[in-house]
């Protein structure tokens, strides 16, 4: 079982070769369990999340393809640590006894400094001085003995291993700290052995990424940050940056007590960009949208959109290097607990780059968390507060660049990236853009064109005028009955761009910060309902709620598509509110005060709320179902396994 390339192939059916593989994997899976029982299914429906019999794991998996993610299979007796990592790339497997721990700091860190003359040794120096002492001391460590006379491990490899364990088995740190004192007595010859778990962290952190604590007001009017850094009072609300806590007599104590009223947690971009190339195996990925894509004019890959061709054709320099990272940023808030009534809100704000290929970008492993906001309350439209540290940095990687070294070329170069966009859902949408998403001018797009309906019985805005987009002489522009009872005669709504925005946002000033006082100025255009007096009213300039953070970056102005939404929630929405119309239950669209909508619009008379007495009849429409219908729909949905969101 070597070879496990076959869990790659996808003509599976009648393929001797793929049913021959696949009953040495049952094999292997049954070694040590008893004929008839259950095993985890590694389909790629089922992900071993479920356990079934050896038949009907052998049809899943040739129907339904083996998890390709799924290459040691630690759910089916195999060793973790009975791999290599090379081969495992090239899709063959072997037993190794030792693990290469200088192979492993060498693609992290970069390379030795001795291997190839032809690197300027100083220059590589200069610029990485920090990473190249990290790269030092992890050499160190990994040529340390655990024990005088140990050739299985030394102490940089076991520590790994050790914590790898803690992760899996979810130690506590204080078991592990208890299992790190009684191995310390073990092994009292090797000093540099660690006594406590923040000991074993410390050996391996330069293996990782670190990041900076950044406090931040609780009202979220702004970060410490730069100018602000030293600062103890918010300059706008004036709340105190620290906690009020007892603090010791002593000034030293007094300092350490210190606890930040609000934390951020910024991870910073440049030495993640950084490693993308210093490992051999990603630094020649990082080239295929160039180089390896298929270029037919059918969309695969962002590249193959014309967001990124505009892009390319505003900026020739930026795109004369396809090392030149392109990235996404996407934020949502979530609830750490799992439990919707905690009043705690988390951010965080993951950027993707899109360099890589199409199924190599959007996987876990491919994600930056570059900024995590995490309080009691959610940041709102206040998120662009905390977004500057990244616009920096952005900024910084667009001119001149930073210096990077590229282990695929063996060459030294200055590495530039640009922010081509962002994607979310709809709230978190008016959240990045600045744009309200609520309300009577709800649709980005439309801006001042929008056209909305307040209806009366359903307390809600509608968005009509849909039609505006057909062609001009389609049927369905001249049809009153099944739609709103009018002809539509104008045009779709004309395009805004990065140049016409900041115009309508001249002189806007952000206001940042919770409970903030609302102006006379703002609450007169609140009052402003004429939406013929758009351009000469304020309420333009009142619908942005913030000149978003984004517009610091010298490109974003040319971006052609700055902000996405996420079709994930749209399709679980709009699916949810169409089952439940057609069920006519849960959160149906067509209930009461729907019909009564309907009748103050005097349009759809069929459908009108009919009195009775004192009972209201609610006429059926077209799409209601029968009582023996419904059964059999629900029965049909339950047979029917809804994909997990991942």
């Amino acid at each position: 079982m070597d070879d496990r390339s076959w869990i790659f192939i996808e003509d599976r059916v009648n393929n001797p070769y793929f049913e021959k593989c696949l009953s040495d994997f049952l094999k292997f899976a049954y070694k040590k369990k008893e004929v008839g029982s259950r095993i985890y299914c590694p389909c790629r429906r089922c992900k071993n999340s479920e356990r079934r019999k050896e038949e009907t794991v052998r049809a899943h998996v040739t129907m339904k393809g083996f998890l390709t993610t799924y290459t040691i299979w630690i759910y089916h007796g195999e060793d973790p640590w009975d791999f290599n990592q090379e081969n495992m790339n090239n899709g063959v497997f072997r037993r190794i006894e030792n693990d290469d721990m200088n192979e492993l700091i060498h693609e992290t860190l970069g390379r030795t400094l001795e291997e190839n003359s032809n690197i300027n040794l100083e220059e590589l120096r200069g610029a990485c001085d920090e990473e190249t002492n990290k790269f030092f001391k992890l050499l160190k460590h990994a040529e340390t003995e655990l024990y005088p006379g140990c050739k299985n491990f030394t102490l940089l490899s076991f520590v790994i291993k050790l914590l790898h364990v803690k992760s899996l088995c979810r130690w506590s740190n204080n078991s592990m700290t208890i299992l790190l004192e009684l191995l310390k007595e073990v092994f009292p010859e090797n000093e540099l052995f660690p006594s406590s778990y923040r000991d074993a962290w410390k050996i391996v952190k330069d293996l990782g990424l670190s990041y900076h604590k950044i406090h931040a007001c609780p009202n979220d009017c702004l970060i410490y940050w730069k100018e602000t850094e030293h600062e103890t009072f918010c300059r706008k609300c004036g709340t105190p940056r620290y906690k009020q806590i007892v603090k010791q007599s002593d000034d030293s104590s007094e300092q350490a007590n210190k606890v930040p009223a609000k934390l951020v947690r910024y991870f910073p971009l440049k030495p993640r960009l950084q490693r993308l190339f210093m490992s051999s195996k990603t630094a020649s990925l990082m080239r295929w949208h160039e180089e390896e894509r298929i270029k037919d004019g059918k969309l695969r890959h962002p590249a193959d959109s014309l967001a990124w061709k505009h892009f390319n054709d505003r900026h020739p320099s930026f795109a004369s290097d396809p090392r030149n990272v392109r990235v996404r940023l996407a934020a949502d808030g979530f609830n750490p607990f799992k439990a919707m009534n905690n009043k705690y809100s988390t951010w965080p704000v993951i950027l993707v780059p899109y360099n890589l290929p199409s199924w190599v970008c959007m996987k876990q492993t491919s994600f930056m968390l570059c900024l995590l906001i995490d309080g009691p309350k959610a940041p709102g439209n206040d998120i662009h507060v905390y977004l500057q540290p990244v616009i920096d940095e952005l900024n910084e990687f667009w001119d001149p660049g930073v210096p990077t070294y590229d282990a695929a070329c063996k060459q030294m170069f200055y590495l530039r990236a640009a922010l081509l966009w962002t994607i979310n859902d709809f709230p978190a949408y008016g959240n990045l853009s600045g744009w309200s998403t609520k309300g009577k001018y709800a649709c980005p797009c439309c801006n001042k064109d929008v056209r909305s309906q307040w209806l009366m019985h359903s307390k809600k805005h509608c968005y009509l005028g849909h039609r505006r987009f057909l062609a001009i002489d389609h049927p369905y522009r001249l049809n009153r009955a099944q739609f709103d009872g009018t002809i539509e005669k104008h045009s779709r709504p004309v395009r805004l761009y990065g140049f016409e925005i900041l115009e309508q946002l001249r002189d806007f000033r952000n206001e940042f910060g919770k409970d903030q006082p609302v102006s006379s100025a703002r609450k007169r255009k609140r009052r402003t309902k004429d939406n013929n007096d758009f351009e000469q009213s304020p309420i333009c300039r009142y619908n942005w709620k913030r000149l978003n953070v984004f517009f610091q970056l010298p490109y974003w102005v040319d971006n052609l598509l700055p902000h996405n939404l996420d079709i994930m929630h749209i399709e679980k929405n709009f699916l949810e509110n169409l089952l439940w119309t057609l069920l006519g239950m849960g959160k149906t669209n067509d209930d009461i005060n729907a019909r009564y909508d309907l009748k103050e619009m005097g349009i759809r008379k069929a459908l009108h709320p009919q009195s009775k007495g004192d009972k209201v009849f609610l006429p059926p429409a077209c799409f209601t179902m029968s009582k023996d219908e419904k059964e059999i729909f629900c029965n049909v949905l339950k047979t029917v396994k809804v994909p997990d969101e991942s």
